[in-house]
């Protein structure tokens, strides 16, 4: 069945494109693949045309505030009920959820990983999935997971939804399509594609890499949405017209099929005889989007000093707790380093908040070796961490005239809770045990007397 789709994928590569996208964040879109799909003027009539059933999907409470309730009417080939049948539990034993309880022996530290090996057999996104941290408790729809994934085939007749929150999609090798029940969704290395709670997709590869790479953050509480600027004003970060949702297009496709089901933490699939992915037009404001991180506009000092990583904000779930994120994506990326007096890269320090770090493509400025594209770094709340000695002295002696930063892309998954090491990113191979001798050459400074030393 691989080697039948990948003829197919490598014969026609332009009819697997996505056809077209639909700008801004958390619009009320509408849009339909046959003309008259979508009903005008109400949404349930008595009879849909061309036999379609109507549907609503619902990402927030019914009562949820009109800025936060969310909710799609689809127009489908046929109801989601007949997309489940009797579901069998699965085991996916390297997909992990919270609260998880660690099953390892390595101690506390700050960590970093070097890539994820590329499989050295056939595995699709979803069986490519390790999780690196849990954080919170998905039951209680608190929290995250950190994920990284490698895979090299393609989900042919399997899709998959997850009842325990969004999927927040980094790729850093390897453009891939989103196909999900609402449109399809191109993706590649620099862009993010973000699917919604509780949305089923299959994930297939665009291109000729040799192995499909990336992380993922699960986002188990509070939907994902943009930072308020505050005295930044109307303008710059992540722009809501630079955010992309998918035009509705559908799958009619009568072979057998298997739906898989991420629900709080355990795996069911179930057999049906058709793809699910028959969503002829839609309405609504709950849907999945791609997000091209090229686009976003930083700010920063421009006289002295190094203002909170805070500013490189793209995406923030809230919590119960204002400005206190549930989990934040920040991103590190090209800019210009122009502050006098001052020391360019981040300063050392130690936070509430605990940060998962990936790199995309280049040099991070904080760190001169050992983090490279598809590395991963953790550093749990209150641990301190910084520059190393290299960037350090770099930094601090390097001409302080205006510097582009470029080539480079930097994230970083920050949460307020404590993030649990699974014991697959205890025990990986590309744990890097020297990790802690980055700051050995940082050596006491200080004589006693004045003056900069």
């Amino acid at each position: 069945m691989l080697e039948k789709a990948e003829r197919q994928r490598k014969a026609a590569p332009d009819q697997q494109r996505s056809a077209g996208y639909m700008p801004g964040f958390g619009n009320d879109f509408e849009t339909e693949s046959l003309p008259g799909s979508l009903p005008q003027g109400q949404n349930s009539p008595q009879k849909c045309n061309y036999g379609l059933y109507a549907e609503q999907l619902s990402g927030s409470p019914f009562t949820a505030p009109r800025g936060t309730n969310e909710r799609s009417w689809l127009y489908r080939i046929r109801p989601s009920v007949r997309h489940t049948g009797r579901f069998t539990k699965i085991d996916y034993p390297h997909w992990k959820t919270a609260p998880h309880t660690p099953e390892h022996s390595l101690a506390l530290g700050q960590l970093r990983w070097s890539p994820l090996p590329a499989p050295s057999q056939s595995l699709t996104f979803l069986q490519g999935i390790r999780t690196m941290t849990t954080a919170g408790d998905a039951l209680t729809q608190v929290g995250m997971a950190a994920h990284a994934y490698a895979f090299n085939a393609d989900m042919v007749d399997d899709y998959f939804f997850n009842a325990d929150g969004e999927l927040l999609i980094v790729p850093e090798t390897g453009a891939f399509q989103v196909f999900t029940e609402l449109g399809r969704i191109d993706v590649e290395p620099s862009e993010i594609c973000l699917v919604p709670r509780g949305m089923m997709f299959k994930v297939t590869r665009l291109g000729d890499e040799k192995v499909w790479r990336g992380y993922i953050c699960e986002n188990y509480g509070a939907k994902f949405t943009l930072p308020d600027r505050g005295p930044i004003g109307a303008n710059c970060l992540a722009n809501p017209r630079d955010f992309k949702t998918p035009v509705a297009a559908y799958e009619d496709k009568e072979t057998p099929c298997r739906v898989q089901v991420k629900w709080c933490g355990s795996f069911h699939t179930a057999e049906i005889a058709h793809s699910p992915l028959d969503v002829v037009a839609w309405h609504g404001n709950y849907a999945p989007y791609k997000y091209d991180l090229k686009t976003f506009s930083p700010v920063g000092a421009i006289l002295f000093d190094h203002p909170d990583p805070s500013i490189f904000t793209v995406l923030t779930a809230p919590s119960g707790e204002e400005g206190t994120a549930n989990v934040d994506f920040v991103i590190f990326p090209p800019r210009w380093l122009v502050a006098e007096h001052t020391f360019r890269p981040p300063w050392y320090h130690r936070n509430i908040m605990s940060e998962f770090m990936g790199l995309i493509h280049g040099r991070y400025d904080a760190k001169e070796e050992g983090f490279v594209p598809g590395g991963m770094s953790l550093h749990n709340m209150m641990l301190a961490h910084g520059p190393d000695f290299s960037g350090f002295e770099k930094a601090s002696n390097g001409e302080l005239k205006p510097i582009k930063l470029d080539n480079t892309m930097a994230f970083m998954f920050e949460t307020r809770f404590p993030q649990q090491l699974t014991t697959f990113a205890a025990e990986l191979e590309t744990l890097q045990d020297d990790y802690i001798d980055c700051w050995s050459g940082l050596e006491r400074k200080f004589d006693g007397t004045p003056g900069i030393k």
